[in-house]
């Protein structure tokens, strides 16, 4: 709006100084290109100004923040930030494994397919080792026992089933509990810096605001802070828990189709 409104100035001043030319050529050709100078001039130094306010207000978000960080104290603070590192740190690495564990099922059963039809366990299981992924390790046990017979196999698939799931479950309860554990030690500080601050009600004898004033707002970043981290590592965990329960479907679906698979498998022979 600021170019805009510089641009229409700028033009109503050439049509002005155009409609006068013929009385004050001389005059107003240097005037009129003074003008436009100084109006170019003046949106550049507002564009200018506009981009420092904003560079100033991002920096000024990151200061306030390290400053808040600072006022609520390193014993509480160092804690919940420790919360948030851990917490973050077992996310990602469970986020990383689960995307690497993640199999497309059907190109699986698919192909394990192909291959017990034209070259028997064997060949399935040689197409099972070659795929990464709980999925395709149950296709391997059950095939593994396919020999014996459909029970020994369906109990294997069921066994290493809940092998895998714990695999994808793993560390998973200690972000549960960094999310539980950080709001607590935010409620924790707050609850001492309240007792600090009426301990100095007590030694001065006097209620005065600012005597408490400080002191009850340090207590209070201490809670902030501890929410802020429950909330970042409670969307990781949602994530995560979404991702499992995903791979575990395809985990079912995958053990029924094997079981079938090996039944049509049987009869054929």
């Amino acid at each position: 709006m600021k170019k805009l409104f510089s641009i229409l100035a700028i033009a109503a001043m050439i049509f002005a100084g155009t409609n006068n030319a013929n009385a004050t050529a001389a005059q107003t050709v240097p005037t009129n290109i003074q003008s436009l100078v100084t109006a170019s001039t003046v949106t550049i130094v507002q564009d200018e100004d506009a981009s420092a306010d904003g560079e100033e207000e991002s920096a000024g978000f990151h200061q306030e923040l390290k400053k808040r960080f600072i006022e609520g104290g390193p014993g509480f603070m160092g804690i919940v930030l420790l919360c948030l590192i851990l917490g973050l740190a077992i996310a990602i690495e469970r986020i990383i494994y689960l995307n690497l564990s993640t199999t497309n099922t059907q190109k699986l059963a698919n192909n394990v397919e192909d291959a017990l039809n034209s070259g028997g366990i064997e060949a399935a299981k040689e197409v099972c080792r070659n795929t990464k992924g709980p999925v395709a390790s149950i296709y391997y046990q059950g095939l593994d026992r396919a020999s014996e017979s459909i029970d020994a196999a369906e109990k294997a698939v069921v066994s290493y089933g809940g092998v895998q799931m714990g695999q994808l479950e793993k560390n998973v309860s200690w972000v549960s509990l960094f999310i539980a554990l950080a709001p607590m030690l935010g409620f924790m500080g707050t609850v001492i810096g309240m007792i600090q601050a009426f301990d100095k009600i007590e030694a001065a004898g006097d209620m005065n605001p600012s005597l408490v004033a400080g002191g009850i707002k340090v207590a209070l970043l201490t809670t902030v802070f501890g929410l802020i981290v429950a909330i970042i590592l409670q969307i990781f965990y949602n994530y995560i828990i979404a991702k499992i329960d995903s791979i575990v479907n395809s985990m079912e679906d995958a053990s029924i189709t094997l079981i079938d698979m090996l039944v049509d498998y049987k009869n054929k022979k």
